[in-house]
């Protein structure tokens, strides 16, 4: 039979619209957590604000959010989560080798890592950048003054790369000081052992405040030496858990766009905005069978953790010890990176 340009058309809408409505297939990974009942999340061994365990095992931060969110969509309940301390040279093993089932534990987003490791990342929850602290009575106002000066550093992190990279393009003979565990870097800049320390600009901060005797006597330097984007990772092979950890990410973004916080959700199930009742499942529209989930995935990851934004100024905004502006990790709306594809 001869078909014309129109019946093609036609006939690749309607193939392309029954695909769409067909549900996803749980992988190896999704299968294993279900069964299970409980998701394995790889954390730091310890960076407030980000993944810390306080006196009573309970862990709390941007990356512990991101846990409880996925298992909140996955398991209904953002409890069902066991928290597994990585240091950056254990994380990549971890995930590998099936120890976890996800990574969320600040890690930077490179090339190498995303194409070579057997993981993939999901997206972006901190865009960041690589700084130096010192001891205010160094009176150091730029890095690029820091010639010759030793300077603490955890191995297995880009964050050794980077500091071998510009201490070489401003001929600076920077001394590295390495250490496997960031508690032990912390041990020793506090100790004198170093006279700078670099890291993640956020993870001095969440240090400065948290780790140091007195805070006020250590400044973070100004320049961002590096691009750190940070994000969850999962292995490759699972294309269904790897789209509902991308999208949960993403739902908490657009959550904070239009409106919708922890508080709230339930509530906004009577709003009339189409994008908001796909976020909160009400309608006729059902994102989540796409997903192998069922209407209200999205709602239930936004009560148990909240919007992006709720996230930010809960564990490190400006009212917090860390005391973080939200900078680059605004909404798109507001001058920042943070943007969502359509969750519908």
């Amino acid at each position: 039979m001869k078909m014309n340009a129109t019946t093609c058309t036609a006939l690749g809408l309607g193939m392309a619209a029954a695909l769409m409505s067909l549900p996803a297939h749980a992988g190896k990974d999704l299968d294993a957590i279900k069964k299970r009942g409980e998701l394995i999340c790889g954390v730091n061994t310890g960076l407030a604000g980000f993944s810390a365990a306080d006196s009573q095992g309970k862990w709390s931060g941007m990356d512990v959010d991101v846990c409880r969110a996925v298992a909140a969509a996955i398991l209904s309940n953002a409890d069902k989560v066991r928290y597994v301390p990585l240091t950056a040279q254990q994380r990549f093993t971890a995930l590998q080798s099936g120890e976890v089932d996800m990574l969320a534990r600040n890690t930077t987003w490179t090339l190498t890592r995303d194409a070579s490791l057997g993981l993939v990342f999901t997206g972006v929850n901190f865009y960041d950048g690589q700084a130096f602290m010192v001891p205010k009575k160094l009176n150091v106002k730029s890095a690029k003054s820091l010639k010759g000066a030793t300077v603490c550093v955890q191995s297995g992190t880009t964050t050794e790369l980077n500091l071998t990279d510009f201490s070489r393009a401003n001929n600076l003979a920077l001394k590295p000081v390495v250490f496997e565990k960031v508690e032990a870097a912390t041990a020793a800049y506090v100790a004198g052992r170093c006279q700078a320390y670099t890291t993640d600009a956020s993870g001095l901060a969440s240090i400065r405040a948290k780790e140091t005797p007195k805070p006020d006597d250590h400044v973070i330097l100004p320049e961002l030496i590096s691009k750190e984007p940070l994000g969850p990772a999962v292995r490759r092979g699972d294309d269904e858990f790897f789209s509902i950890v991308k999208w949960v990410g993403y739902a908490l973004i657009e959550a904070e766009e239009y409106g919708i916080t922890q508080a709230n959700a339930d509530s906004m199930k009577t709003s009339t905005n189409p994008n908001v009742m796909r976020l909160v499942g009400a309608g006729t529209e059902d994102t989540g069978k796409i997903l192998g989930l069922d209407k209200e995935w999205a709602l239930r990851a936004i009560k148990a953790v909240g919007n992006y934004g709720e996230q930010f100024e809960r564990h490190v905004g400006p009212k917090t010890p860390i005391a973080l502006p939200r900078g680059t990790n605004n909404l798109w709306t507001q001058g920042g990176l943070m943007y969502a594809p359509p969750v519908r």
